[in-house]
């Protein structure tokens, strides 16, 4: 049943359950701007442009579209009721139990494939310069490190995660000037380059493909909603929220659309590696020495961030779950720095295991972890969408004063995105390459729901 009490501010959410408001205004707005910035958009910015052709420029801008929706949804009822758990606390109280223990494992099972996933690219990255150690030794040690990190305190993560994101977007940020200035010509030995935008035509795959990409690059904005995640953890996260909530339009036209657009300028686009860092090609065409080295550099960087901020995500998802009786009771545990370390190790386990599994099956078990969360994303984002609807009518009813933040044209883009999101997950379908995923993706949430029905609902209602 929809939980129809009150809603209340949940303010001294971190407080009143033992967790630190460690983090300072500095660690979650960078975190809020690193979160954007991962390996999928230094690495895999080349396939999506090899797949779709000048016209990814388009797939970045839909699927970007799609998640500044979502992020201002979250940020009106982030902003209205802070609280931990974020969205899975708002899908609880709107649609019910069963939509909040629903979205909170999918969430974190999504961040510990990810976790291991990110561990295994690490160690792929590292393997080069230490050739010596197996690459399993060099994904262990790497879990090791960042779980240390996070065991230690949230102000560990968080001073971890700023500098790492910072690494990230100064990267970004020097790319857009050089390359800004490369394609007009006005680079040493460049010549005005922007009509490579439209080599073959601007949509030179056609308009499917365009389709094709949004299901590619829709799963690499996943991490923004992080920040209302971790505000739980801050001195004003009412503040922290808004804010992250109202940059994220500009952070995805600059850091993706931007960037992008500036990849299929500086370098035809049929020349742009799609197995590589697109990137680190498009340095190397500024002349800039040992371009590939440092770019490579940024990438592991960029993994670690994604490490450390999943296994944080991770822990405090899981740590929400067992207020609500949706995860054994033990992960409550807190020590002395106000860290869930029961929470940290059980996931960081999990991770270990999948870690282990991309050695030995990496056909069939690793294989079926990474894949069947393929989907996940577009599964929480339309929760996410459902949880507005009813939580802004409950708002508007009964605590006006909260929305300091709200939805454009509600409920009109409310639902308007609720459609995008359905014909993203028909489109996944209908494409070979991904369908696999959305079949894995829709046994993982089957799964889940299966076991709420038959273990976790009697319970729940008892409580």
């Amino acid at each position: 049943m929809v939980d129809e009490t009150r809603i209340e501010s949940a303010t001294g959410d971190g407080d009143d359950i033992g967790l630190r408001r460690s983090l300072k205004n500095r660690h979650l707005q960078m975190i809020a701007l690193g979160g954007i910035i991962g390996a999928s958009l230094f690495i895999g910015s080349g396939a999506v442009i090899s797949t779709v052709g000048p016209a990814a420029v388009l797939s970045y801008a839909l699927g970007g579209l799609i998640v500044v929706l979502v992020m201002r949804m979250l940020g009106e009822m982030a902003t209205a009721a802070p609280t931990l758990g974020s969205f899975m606390e708002y899908a609880r109280t709107s649609l019910g139990n069963w939509a909040g223990f629903t979205i909170g494992w999918l969430y974190w099972y999504y961040w510990v494939g990810v976790v291991a996933f990110e561990a295994v690219v690490g160690a792929e990255l590292l393997n080069p310069l230490v050739p010596v150690v197996p690459q399993w030794v060099i994904s262990l040690v790497l879990m090791l490190l960042l779980t240390a990190t996070n065991l230690v305190s949230v102000r560990s993560f968080g001073e971890t995660e700023f500098w790492l994101a910072s690494i990230k977007v100064i990267t970004i940020v020097i790319f857009l000037v050089c390359g800004t200035i490369f394609v007009l010509g006005l680079w040493p030995g460049a010549e005005f380059s922007v009509g490579n935008i439209a080599l073959d035509g601007f949509v030179a795959k056609g308009g499917f493909a365009v389709l094709h990409g949004v299901v590619i690059v829709v799963f690499s904005y996943f991490g923004t909603e992080i920040v209302t995640i971790v505000s739980a953890e801050s001195k004003e996260p009412e503040k922290a929220v808004a804010k992250a909530t109202k940059a994220v339009v500009w952070r995805v036209l600059l850091f993706y659309v931007g960037s992008v657009t500036l990849l299929v300028m500086i370098t035809p686009w049929q020349e742009i590696p799609s197995e590589s860092s697109p990137y680190a090609a498009a340095f190397a065409r500024f002349g800039l020495p040992a371009a590939e080295v440092v770019v490579n550099v940024v990438v592991f960087t960029a993994v670690i961030s994604v490490l450390n901020s999943g296994l944080y995500t991770a822990s405090r998802m899981l740590f929400a779950l067992q207020r609500r009786s949706f995860a054994p009771g033990w992960v409550r545990d807190i020590n002395r720095r106000g860290v869930p370390w029961k929470a940290i190790l059980l996931s960081t386990l999990v991770g270990y295991v999948a870690v282990a599994a991309s050695y030995v099956s990496p056909d069939t078990i690793f294989y079926f972890i990474i894949n069947s969360a393929g989907a996940v994303a577009l599964f929480i984002y339309g929760m996410i969408a459902a949880s507005q609807l009813r939580m802004r009518r409950r708002l508007e009813r009964e605590a006006p004063e909260r929305l300091k933040l709200k939805m454009w044209f509600f409920p009109y883009l409310t639902w308007a995105t609720l459609v995008v999101i359905v014909a993203v997950v028909v489109t996944m379908g209908a494409i070979e390459e991904v369908r696999s995923q959305l079949t894995l993706s829709l046994i993982s949430l089957a799964a889940i729901l299966l076991t709420y029905v038959l273990f976790v609902r009697r319970r729940v209602a008892r409580a």
